[in-house]
């Protein structure tokens, strides 16, 4: 098994115990500094009431982004987490 599939896994069983769905989850990643790179990840919460705000690094070179939205299950927060995971340079945190 893949060290991802493996966090993926942990990640899971861990928000099953801990978590009442739904929920208000909070996503949070750092990307670089491109209004590309941020309409990619705002295209992949759009029409899901994602509330996200962003804040420059000091150099300005990267972009912190929090992003609440309501989530229905483990699954489908993995789900949102595997498909950010596919633009390039995003640190999840």
């Amino acid at each position: 098994m893949s060290k991802e599939s493996e966090f993926y896994k942990k990640l899971k069983v861990s928000l099953i115990e801990t978590t009442t769905f739904p929920t208000k989850y909070m996503f949070k990643f750092i990307i670089p500094s491109s209004d590309e790179k941020f309409k990619e990840i705002e295209t992949i919460f759009d029409n899901l009431g994602a509330v996200i705000s962003s804040k420059p690094s000091k150099t300005g070179k990267y972009t912190s982004l929090t992003i609440l939205v309501k989530m229905e299950s483990a699954d489908t927060i993995i789900l949102k987490y595997q498909e950010v995971s596919k633009v390039e340079g995003v640190i999840s945190l």
